[in-house]
């Protein structure tokens, strides 16, 4: 489902009311649908935003019916959605609000008229633009594509300016008329920070300096004390750039990034709930090296001091307990020390494992990805001639079965390896090293620092190379 708001971004409230009371009451009227059921429904970031349904109205055989609630509500963009999950329309609302809708289903988004909602009849009005903006812009594609000349080319591009140009005057000319709306912060958070044209002392473009000067302003135009921005598709988004493509994905770095961010997000109560969450669970679900520091972080410093209030302790116990079991080996940590058996029973500790590069590959017997990927990792070592160069591998048989074991590493000709387990499961390695999954593989250096985890045979090479370039540019 596409949002009429941002649909058309590359080109380019607070009423001050005092309610009476919590909840809402949205009166609607329909001109050719009866005898259904529609739903509200608003945006809510995970990390991008996802619309969720949170009431619901039967339309009578008049085509009439009711949302309504006393309980207290967050304001935003809210989604009147029917039946069919295919139609909707866009509208704000406001904590205690009555209004009317009136609604014709064959001209959605379009076509709907509002009563005692002021800033939804001037929203309409910026709905209808748009949808005479996109039109012309269509039109202009059409053109572009069937341009035979450079001119026309430039003719037609100067056309499209001239639309982005009029979006910018439309919402500019909101803002001004109307300050500290919901719409108004919307409009503002959408322009762009221009940057200006900084310059090295030979007179060049400094595109580091601009790259910096954006980075820094990204947030001006964010109305962070407005609780509402959690539920419209503004905030979800701006944060997937932002963290997506300004920040590095380097733990210290994002960290860095986030607490400051954070800083800014506690103007309000539900921004603060909203980005920290956001930050929390983009941290959790990604599949960047290293970004579980960034879970631990943020986990140790807002989770486990009180502050994320909208969880039950059950669930904040979870995220501690998760912390916890990553804390130990993210990279940059000394490897927790194990001690492991061979197959004939004689010790083996890792800290003792004297190598340039230690990789630690825990797998399993059973696991069909495992007899795929452990080739491939040793044929890549070989092709690399790490081994040679002071590499060794410590294989974990994560299980107690031995004889699938030995067979798979006499076909798979592992000779290079040390083979390890824990019969007697005194080590904990599952909780040392976080091994809920296999195979499960660390890079640590010679001091046994943890410099990869979770690796393949591909990104495995790219982390050493990564690690051989630092070691070279120091020397």
């Amino acid at each position: 489902m596409r949002h009429i708001l941002l649909t058309l971004l590359f080109i380019g409230s607070s009423c001050q009311l005092l309610f009476a009371k919590d909840g809402y009451t949205v009166n609607l009227k329909f001109t050719d649908l009866k005898d259904q059921k529609v739903f509200l429904a608003h945006y809510y970031g995970k990390p991008l935003p996802t619309i969720y349904k949170v009431d619901s109205a039967t339309i009578d055989s008049k085509g009439m019916g009711v949302l309504q609630t006393n309980t207290k509500i967050i304001g935003g963009m809210y989604l009147l959605i029917l039946e069919d999950n295919s139609s909707y329309t866009e509208f704000l609302l406001d904590n205690g609000q009555t209004m009317d809708m009136t609604i014709t289903k064959a001209k959605l988004p379009l076509g709907v008229t509002f009563k005692n909602s002021p800033e939804n009849d001037r929203f309409q009005q910026y709905v209808a633009f748009l949808d005479k903006v996109g039109k012309q812009h269509r039109e202009l594609t059409e053109s572009l594509a069937g341009a035979k000349t450079a001119k026309d080319t430039a003719v037609i591009q100067d056309k499209f300016r001239a639309l982005s140009v009029d979006v910018s005057r439309f919402r500019d000319d909101y803002v001004q008329k109307n300050p500290n709306t919901l719409l108004a912060n919307i409009f503002r958070a959408l322009e762009t920070p221009e940057v200006p044209e900084l310059k090295k002392e030979d007179g060049t473009i400094d595109n580091d300096a601009r790259y910096r000067w954006y980075k820094e302003h990204y947030w001006d135009n964010i109305a962070f004390e407005d609780e509402r921005i959690v539920y419209t598709p503004l905030l979800g988004n701006k944060l997937q750039e932002y963290f997506g493509k300004l920040v590095l994905a380097i733990p210290d770095t994002f960290n860095a990034e986030a607490d400051a961010l954070i800083k800014k997000a506690r103007a309000s109560r539900e921004v603060f709930k909203y980005v920290v969450h956001w930050i929390t669970t983009y941290a959790q679900e990604s599949d960047i090296m290293g970004m579980d520091a960034v879970f631990v972080h943020i986990v140790e410093n807002y989770y486990m001091k009180g502050e994320a209030y909208w969880l039950s302790s059950g669930t904040l116990e979870k995220y501690v307990e998760r912390a916890r079991s990553i804390a130990p080996n993210v990279i940059g940590n000394i490897a927790p020390e194990l001690k492991l058996q061979q197959m004939d029973g004689k010790e083996v500790s890792l800290h003792n494992v004297d190598a340039k590069y230690t990789l630690v590959v825990f797998w399993s017997p059973d696991c069909g990805h495992c007899e795929e990927e452990i080739p491939r990792i040793d044929s890549a070592i070989k092709a690399e001639g790490l081994y040679k160069k002071g590499m060794k591998v410590i294989g974990v048989n994560i299980d107690r079965e031995t004889e699938k074991w030995q067979r798979i590493i006499k076909n798979k000709n592992l000779d290079n390896w040390i083979h390890l387990y824990d019969p007697e499961r005194k080590s904990d390695f599952r909780a040392k090293y976080d091994v809920y999954g296999t195979p499960s593989v660390y890079l640590l250096d010679g001091k046994k620092i943890i410099r990869g985890k979770k690796l393949d045979h591909q990104n495995m090479l790219t982390v050493i190379e990564i690690l051989e370039g630092k070691v070279s540019s120091k020397n």
